[in-house]
């Protein structure tokens, strides 16, 4: 199974970026980690929002392996603990599928986007910067991969 990572926003702050690729590097050895970067609908003065949105969403869905279970990340979603997101970790790499998880812009996910996912996931009440999100993601999926192998990385 691979992983691709589809989020919508380009460059991510250099601290971001390192952490990011220290834990994509970690989970490469368990599973092979891809990120596609969506870049931003137009917004601003005199911009139609929803165009951005829907823009974004067509960009997303274009990007997407074919087959793939598709996971959206969104705030109404099911907030997953590491040893559930473990859970679903095996049941996803037993499904024999490859995964795209989606992470949306500023305003969210198009609906296309969202009615596309097979599953909603929450990060959890809080509002987080959309590059941040990246780095949780990535953690999070090599925190399941050692809970999994039976790695001392996680200690819950």
């Amino acid at each position: 199974m691979k992983v691709r990572l589809i989020s919508v926003g380009e460059r991510m702050p250099s601290w971001v970026a390192d952490g990011f690729a220290e834990y994509r590097k970690r989970l490469s050895h368990e599973l092979p980690f891809d990120l596609v970067e969506i870049p931003l609908g137009q917004r601003g003065k005199g911009r139609d929002g929803a165009r951005a949105i829907a823009d974004e969403g067509a960009c997303v869905l274009n990007a997407l392996p074919k087959d793939a279970h598709v996971v959206a990340l969104d705030g109404r979603g099911k907030p997953w603990s590491s040893e559930e997101l473990a859970e679903q970790l095996a049941a996803w790499r037993m499904g024999g599928r490859d995964l795209a998880i989606l992470i949306g812009g500023p305003d969210g996910h198009a609906a296309d986007v969202l009615a596309r996912a097979e599953q909603r996931w929450s990060l959890g009440p809080l509002t987080l910067p959309h590059m941040l999100v990246r780095l949780v993601v990535v953690e999070q999926l090599y925190r399941a991969a050692s809970i999994i192998a039976g790695h001392p990385y996680h200690r819950g």
